[in-house]
């Protein structure tokens, strides 16, 4: 399989392997201090009428929220969504560190993931991530971060994963999915991540989306342009918003199509939401998409 981007000079190959960690450092998240689940569904609660007239009114077509930070140590992204699937199914679905390991292969830079658990007990979710799809797994980036379920009772799911160093001056890797039920068929979901970088980290990827990356948006309006049509953001907001969003994508088509079903459906599902935002995340066509998803299953035994 060839790229139909540009060569990339041998110097900037370092920058975008670093690009292609942050893109899946949204995997995990530093523990925080566990909050009581009636507590904690009352704060969901209270978010999602707070966020109420947005999620209405949402230009991505169905109730859903994307905000993002540049804060001082790193970025910050946060999707806030209604889905309709009643919080028993969304907690079956997304309570165990198989399912996730599942689930975020959809994103076509993520190559493989296992599951490993410590002798103290604790679970390792580690996810095999390639600078670009067409690289051989043995090129791929080993991401292991604690998997942790913080609440999982009938208000109330909280799901957390934490990573305290990774390459390139990156660090505090951290990653948050809240759900909580809205009634009988509706659960409210936030889902945010974030990672800390040093200040050589920052300048090199801000160089790279200024050059290479300049094509690249994400999905906030910053106004528009002469012909009228909305000018999106870019930089490093730009990258945390198309990641939050792939990576959200991943949640979604797991939960649509469920754990029963082939693997293909679940994929043809994740590349048809991707390829409603074509500005911000089209990268391959369907046809290779498939191919490389195929070819993993294959190589690691699991060819359903």
């Amino acid at each position: 399989m060839t790229s139909s981007s540009p060569p990339v000079p041998v110097s900037w190959k370092r920058i975008l392997a670093m690009a292609a960690w942050c893109g899946a450092s949204m995997l995990a998240q530093a523990a925080a201090p566990e909050a009581s689940a009636p507590a904690g569904a009352q704060a969901l609660r209270a978010e999602h009428q707070k966020l109420s007239d947005k999620l209405d009114q949402s230009r991505f077509g169905r109730p859903v929220q994307l905000d993002s930070t540049e804060t001082p140590g790193g970025l910050e992204g946060d999707i806030y969504a209604v889905v309709e699937h009643p919080l028993s199914k969304v907690s079956a679905a997304l309570k165990g560190s198989d399912q996730w390991c599942e689930l975020l292969t959809l994103h076509i830079n993520n190559r493989r993931c296992r599951v490993s658990t410590s002798p103290q007990g604790k679970e390792t979710l580690t996810l095999f991530v390639v600078r670009r799809y067409d690289k051989p797994v043995d090129q791929a980036f080993e991401l292991p971060f604690v998997y942790r379920v913080v609440s999982a009772t009938s208000e109330l799911l909280q799901v957390e994963m934490s990573a305290s160093s990774g390459p390139f001056g990156t660090s505090n890797y951290r990653v948050r999915l809240e759900a909580v039920a809205l009634d009988e068929r509706k659960t409210f979901l936030h889902f945010s991540y974030g990672y800390d970088h040093n200040t050589m980290v920052r300048l090199a990827t801000q160089a790279y989306l200024a050059t290479f990356g300049a094509s690249k948006v994400g999905f906030t309006v910053v106004g528009k342009g002469a012909d009228g049509q909305p000018e999106y953001i870019r930089g490093l907001r730009g990258l945390v918003e198309r990641n939050a969003m792939r990576y959200f994508l991943t949640l979604d088509a797991y939960l649509a199509t469920g754990s029963n079903e082939p693997a293909e459906r679940r994929q043809r599902y994740w590349f048809a939401s991707a390829e409603r935002y074509p500005r911000q995340l089209h990268e391959v066509d369907l046809d290779t998409y498939l191919a490389v998803k195929r070819e993993d299953r294959q190589r690691d035994g699991n060819g359903r």
